[in-house]
């Protein structure tokens, strides 16, 4: 399993935001994660990624527990999100270039693909791009380096359903060499388009269905 979670659990004070999530993803599979806004879907990807920590309970990524994740793990998982801060400052360009020493498998030939692809303005600032493109840019920087592990919290909240339709056909051109773990909470963006589904409901179980 790419990504395992037994019991999870995490509570911020008195407020419980995860009760007992046990998770598989299996390698090479596109699982979605749905639920509600609220539900746990955020708590439980930045526990898996070692942002916060679980109260209890354990998860594993990659074959490691999470809280134990190494540089090498985290050279191999990719990650996007809705409210993901970029340098604002920085061109396309630039952005690309600062993060191409971080990843041994950075491969220059497929930024210069998804660049043209997404046609992204690799002169423009960061801050001067739109919610969409911004998105596009993102998500062609977390697959330069082709990582086995691609992590997407809520990626296609807020977009036009053509910005929607061109993210995930670039993310299916990619995926046949990752497992993607998606969030979102409208199944219907992305029904036809992953193997397997599970749904967390606010502070309980998670019920799992195969494709």
């Amino acid at each position: 399993m790419y990504i395992q979670t037994e019991a999870l659990n995490k509570s911020f004070r008195r407020h419980e935001a995860l009760h007992g999530v046990s998770l598989r993803v299996p390698e090479g599979a596109i699982y979605a994660l749905i639920g509600a806004n609220g539900a746990g879907k955020t708590t439980t990807i930045k526990a898996l990624l070692n942002i916060i920590a679980p109260t209890s309970g354990r998860a594993e990524v990659l074959g490691v527990d999470s809280r134990r994740l190494s540089p090498r793990e985290y050279a191999q998982i990719g990650y996007v999100s809705e409210n993901q801060e970029l340098p604002r400052r920085l061109t396309v360009r630039q952005y690309f270039e600062y993060l191409r020493p971080f990843y041994p498998t950075w491969d220059e030939s497929l930024a210069g693909d998804l660049i043209a692809g997404f046609q992204l303005p690799v002169d423009t600032r960061i801050q001067d791009l739109s919610h969409g493109t911004r998105m596009k840019a993102s998500l062609a920087s977390a697959l330069c380096y082709r990582p086995k592990l691609l992590v997407l919290d809520e990626p296609f909240s807020g977009l036009d359903p053509l910005v929607r339709d061109e993210l995930m056909e670039r993310l299916l051109q990619q995926a046949q060499d990752m497992t993607v773990l998606l969030s979102s909470h409208e199944l219907d963006e992305i029904e036809g388009s992953v193997t397997h589904v599970g749904y967390l409901e606010r502070c309980s179980r998670l019920r799992r269905r195969e494709w």
